[in-house]
């Protein structure tokens, strides 16, 4: 139970709940079984046969079960051939659990464990297990070795200990909303008598998660509240309105409404603890850009901490660009209020980054934009005042943390993130930060068209692909190609097996097209006579630079490229994107691929090619991703996709979920309300004196790495 379900205690064995319930009599959907994993399931047995084979040396035992609407092989070899074939006449019912593949394009499980279920309630266990004599019965998150059935005899063992739980749950909350005990609620959702008792007691402890959570993000608020900070105003003629009075456009309303924002915060003496967030291509840039000058002008410097080489070129270039001579600090034809704008990375010389060093030291540069670089101990600031991290969900909270440390007070920090997040997914997993959205696009902006090429049911699509490409290139624009893989690592001797596979049967079988045998492909065949270059993240970093500012000079035509073109590249003649094996990337990031074309007047295209066959769920995920631009929307896609474990998984710097029965999509209300009952708690008691109960429940949900993670939130 520890090693493969992170059980240690009776408590962490109790808070193990079950998937989903089945009834007695009822038999599992067989036709919605998910490839690949541990499942199990309730069916009756409608045939066996056992084959001889190898000279009838070998024997194989296949067994065919049904729920009605699909059937399921289940195959045993050898020895493991005589019980089940005994304990399993046809028209038996049982429950199975095993690893659904596939072979001969059939559904199989291979050597299931099972358990029978007679209809007097008893089963082939011991006589007559508790656990399966109600009408629904628990099924488990299991894995091999530890089937539903075994655990729900341990829970068995440990549920009259329940009685001893301790509830976090404040009394005068419980009663409030009419929730059951705690005890009872554990009961209820092991041994439940009826479904209302599952209702009734998933409603109490989607409760307990949020609240307890949302009482450790309000504490944190609450200590961050009490921190000291310097204000930061921006001087009425200083760089800042130098620099708005430059700008050749106008701030959209909701960029001017979200700087309001952060220059209220920055000239608190508390710490800004904001995430800014908006749609890909929503100007968010150009709003960090804003608070960076507003905090120089008030004698601080502002630090933007980007996650690749590649990005924190992209962004020195372009803040350079915006700024003109007002970055042209300390140098001749430098305007008379302006700063200086350094870039520091991992690969700069040796000479380059003395200087770069010594003028943070000094104050001489106001503005540094760098990479993991700018975290490390060399590194000093003369007064650092800001802090900007773009792409929150590449960087590690300890990489956050140590620049906050590099300040004589905590400096502020503004968090950018390019792919939106739903309102609860932020009030969850960035509960500490107040958020901001910018939810409208600059104007000159274009749309963008998306469509998916599926390109094993129908070539002529392909074909048709890259007759656009070549259409875009000779209207005077650029296209990227992008693949999921670099291809300079992998054998070719499985490239060569996976082309002869047939297509529809093996595109998972063969690896990812990777960008250099596409990039030799398109420059032989295709798209021959055009300039095409590639780009990927392990070619050396003057190179990587090289190769983009061509592309964004125009004298490439085609950038075949792998995701490090994902965030923040900026080439507005750049209108069309194709994306191989499109099926491979995730919701969120295949929007933000197609972030990078439409930037300019032109019109974009993106063009979503995957072999997957059409009743797949891939195909669905592009489909949908084709059919609409709204980032909030495709992220609540993403998020229904993928478990909801991974959603706080990921966020919290890989720390196993505590979320089992809260959803964050489905469950808004529940967190919105739990989040307002922990406010007021907290501010009337923020040490929780008045609910050891409550602060017991913390301790164990924030085992200290949690609790530091939240820290330096």
């Amino acid at each position: 139970m520890a090693e493969q379900l992170g059980l240690h205690t009776v408590g962490d064995l109790l808070h193990h709940y079950p998937r989903r319930y089945e009834e007695r009599g009822q038999l599992t959907r067989l036709a919605d079984l998910p490839l690949d994993e541990h499942v199990t399931v309730v069916a009756q047995v409608a045939d066996a046969r056992v084959h001889k084979f190898n000279g009838g040396r070998g024997q194989r035992l296949e067994i065919t079960i049904t729920d009605g609407s699909g059937r399921l092989q289940l195959v045993f070899f050898g020895r493991g051939v005589h019980k089940p074939h005994k304990d399993l006449p046809p028209g038996s019912r049982a429950m199975f659990a095993g690893k659904v593949s596939v072979f001969n394009r059939k559904l199989q499980l291979s050597h299931p464990s099972y358990e029978r279920l007679f209809s007097d309630g008893t089963d082939s266990g011991d006589g007559a297990v508790s656990a399966f004599a109600g009408k629904l019965i628990p099924i488990y998150p299991a894995c091999k070795g530890l089937e539903s059935w075994k655990i729900a005899k341990a829970v068995d063992a440990v549920l009259p200990r329940a009685r001893e739980a301790l509830d976090p749950l404040p009394p005068a909350l419980r009663e409030g909303r009419g929730f059951v005990s705690l005890p009872e609620a554990l009961l209820k959702i092991h041994r439940p008598g009826g479904k209302a008792d599952v209702e009734e007691a998933r409603a109490r402890l989607k409760w307990d998660e949020a609240f307890v959570l949302q009482v450790a993000l309000a504490r944190r608020r609450h200590a961050d509240a009490l921190l000291p900070a310097v204000a930061r105003r921006p001087a009425s003629d200083g760089l800042l309105s130098a620099f708005d009075a430059r700008l050749p456009f106008t701030l959209t309303e909701g960029q001017q409404k979200v700087s309001a924002e952060i220059f209220g915060d920055l000239a608190t003496e508390h710490p800004m603890h904001r995430l800014l967030q908006g749609e890909v291509g929503s100007g968010k840039t150009m709003v960090a850009l804003r608070a960076m000058l507003a905090v120089v002008d008030a004698a601080g410097q502002a630090a933007m901490l980007a996650p690749t080489e590649v990005l924190a070129q992209q962004h020195h270039r372009s803040i350079v660009e915006m700024m003109g001579d007002l970055a042209e600090g300390g140098m001749l034809g430098g305007a008379e209020r302006a700063t200086k704008v350094l870039l520091l990375t991992g690969s700069m010389g040796a000479a380059a980054r003395r200087q770069a060093l010594l003028d943070l030291v000094t104050g001489e540069a106001g503005i540094v934009i760098g990479t993991h670089a700018l975290i490390e101990d060399k590194v000093q600031f003369h007064d650092l005042g800001l802090v900007v991290v773009d792409e929150q969900h590449r960087f590690g909270v300890e990489q956050r943390d140590a620049l906050r440390g590099k300040g004589k007070q905590p400096p502020h920090l503004l968090v950018m993130t390019a792919t939106p997040i739903p309102r609860t997914v932020a009030m969850t997993v960035f509960g500490d930060l107040d958020t901001s959205v910018l939810d409208q696009l600059p104007a000159g902006r274009s749309p963008i068209a998306s469509h998916v090429v599926p390109a094993a049911d129908k070539p002529h699509f392909l074909a048709r692909a890259w007759e656009r490409v070549r259409e875009e290139v000779e209207g005077g624009h650029q296209v990227y190609v992008v693949c999921p893989r670099i291809g300079d690592d992998v054998d070719q001797s499985a490239d060569a097996r996976s082309k002869s596979a047939e297509p529809g049967d093996d595109a998972e079988k063969r690896p990812p097209l990777a960008v250099l045998d596409v990039a030799e492909q398109l420059t032989t065949g295709p798209l021959k006579g055009l300039r095409v270059e590639v780009l990927h993240g392990r070619m050396a970093p003057d190179d990587k630079d090289d190769v983009m500012r061509r592309f964004a000079a125009g004298e490439v035509d085609v950038l075949v490229a792998t995701t490090v073109i994902e965030v923040g590249v900026n080439v507005p003649n750049a209108t069309a994107m194709v994306i191989m094996d499109a099926d491979r990337f995730g919701v969120s990031q295949l929007h933000q691929l197609r972030g990078r074309v439409g930037r300019g007047s032109a019109p974009g295209l993106c063009l979503l090619v995957t072999e997957m066959p059409e009743a797949s769920p891939a195909r669905a995920r592009l489909g949908a991703v084709a059919a609409t631009l709204d980032g909030f929307e495709l992220s609540r896609i993403d998020l229904e996709q993928r478990r909801e474990g991974d959603v706080l998984g990921q966020a919290q710097s890989g720390v196993r979920s505590s979320l089992r029965v809260l959803a964050v999509i489905e469950d808004e209300d529940v967190i919105a309300a739990a989040r307002e009952e922990a406010v007021s708690v907290v501010a009337a008691d923020p040490d929780l004196e008045g609910f050891p109960e409550l602060r017991s429940a913390l301790d164990a949900l924030l085992d200290e790495d949690r609790e530091q993670y939240l820290d330096k939130g």
